[in-house]
């Protein structure tokens, strides 16, 4: 994997530019660890100031810089997207290396439940489990929630790479060696999908984070917790831009548009390295 990461950013512009942006992005939230002010805590400071020496990015209605606001729910954020693409990544993982492998019913069981989790509308089922959970909707709830839902597309994308590992020489070799099920996964053909489940992590670090905005900037998760989606939330509440303070909207949106560019383009660098004829026309021989 490190030597994938130096051939893309000896020769990808995209990768490079990617890369960047989101070390712009975790250096903000190792800034959040040293704010001043406690993630809830408000009216601690004149409300509604503009940015200047003082407050670089101004402060909110509700007495909070906008600029550790911002990191803090930048970290939570974060934070959210990478529980939610870790353990989707694991569930896609087992059903894509099972069903290409074992075949035969094990593959039609595994592939019609599959479909069937693709099919399901996943935003009105999220709203549908807030007013079902209301007050137990933790975020932890909501990320096993939404990373049961997000597996099901790169699972059939990791099956049909499995499904010709199945026939290479290598693999037949290990069965005849005498390696489980699990070995011959996990050993011989978990590295070859590793670069598809790294680009299949930042598309569904998207998903989560762009659901996880939309759900909060419509008030159906913790209006506690402190989250790029929370801050458009309460400037919404406090009717910022009538209001003229602009800064507590351009801040978060500003930062989501890098989050989501940095990503992007993370994971369309890496889909162009896993076409063999793209990675040679960037790369040479």
């Amino acid at each position: 994997m490190f030597t994938i990461i130096r051939d893309l950013s000896r020769h990808n512009m995209e990768f490079l530019c990617g890369l960047l942006l989101f070390a712009v992005i975790v250096g903000l939230v190792i800034l959040s660890y040293f704010s001043p002010y406690g993630a809830t805590d408000i009216y601690l400071l004149p409300p509604d100031m503009p940015p200047d020496g003082e407050y670089w990015l101004g402060t909110t209605s509700r007495g909070q810089d906008v600029f550790w606001q911002l990191t803090i729910g930048l970290r939570n954020t974060l934070y959210f997207g990478i529980g939610v693409a870790f353990l989707s990544r694991i569930i896609s993982l087992v059903v894509g290396l099972v069903a290409g492998y074992a075949g035969g019913a094990v593959d039609r069981v595994l592939m019609a439940i599959n479909d069937s989790v693709m099919v399901i509308p996943q935003f009105p089922l999220l709203i549908l489990f807030y007013f079902v959970l209301k007050d137990n909707m933790t975020w932890m709830a909501l990320i096993v929630i939404m990373a049961s839902l997000g597996w099901s597309y790169d699972a059939r994308l990791i099956r049909s790479v499995a499904l010709g590992l199945k026939t290479r020489p290598f693999t037949t070799q290990s069965v005849y060696s005498g390696m489980t099920m699990r070995k011959i996964l996990v050993e011989e053909h978990l590295p070859y999908v590793l670069p598809i489940v790294f680009a299949t992590t930042m598309n569904n670090m998207i998903w989560s984070i762009g659901m996880e905005i939309t759900l909060s900037v419509l008030g159906f998760t913790d209006i506690e917790t402190p989250t790029m989606g929370m801050m458009i939330y309460w400037a919404n509440a406090h009717s910022a831009l009538i209001s003229g303070i602009w800064w507590w909207v351009a801040a978060p949106v500003a930062v989501i548009v890098i989050l989501f560019l940095a990503l992007f383009l993370l994971s369309m660098s890496m889909n162009e390295y896993n076409d063999p004829r793209s990675r040679l026309n960037r790369m040479g021989s």
